[in-house]
């Protein structure tokens, strides 16, 4: 997605697409990008980069989760274990929660909510916020397992 649908929709427009602004975007912004992509630019986003966002947050939750078990268990707690886990779930259902959001914005365009914009950026930052912690939990886990057993973390 990096290298293929989001630079072909940066290349297009000159505006860095919805799924790679981890601090949001107001509605200025969102209106920019909806109306430098032209149709043929909007329906590139419904057809080519919504399909595949709608596959990326489950694979990349699946894989910090089933990661995060495996490295974590029985080097780190097992209520910090379930807090890494419910971190990388909340993460992929807030990419959800984006894409949904982008998808709604494109379809109503040039109609476009001020509440709907807010509600995805606030989705775009959190995703970005959540996936950071649950990689930050995965790499904990991983140092956890590489150094000697400690009560402290024990299960």
């Amino acid at each position: 997605m990096l290298t293929v649908t989001l630079a072909h929709l940066e290349s297009m427009t000159g505006h860095v697409p919805f799924d790679m602004r981890p601090t949001g975007y107001d509605a200025k912004d969102a209106a920019e990008l909806l109306s430098a992509l032209g149709d043929s630019g909007r329906r590139y986003y419904l057809t080519r980069q919504v399909p595949l966002d709608m596959v990326y947050p489950a694979l990349l939750g699946l894989t910090l989760v089933f990661t995060l078990q495996w490295l974590g268990r029985g080097y780190i707690s097992a209520g910090l274990l379930r807090v890494g886990v419910i971190v990388a779930i909340s993460a992929a259902a807030c990419d959800y929660a984006e894409n949904t959001g982008i998808v709604v914005m494109i379809l109503n365009w040039p109609t476009l909510s001020h509440h709907l914009v807010t509600a995805t950026s606030i989705a775009s930052v959190l995703k970005a916020v959540l996936t950071t912690f649950a990689v930050l939990f995965v790499l904990f886990a991983a140092g956890r397992r590489l150094r000697p057993h400690s009560a402290e973390f024990g299960t």
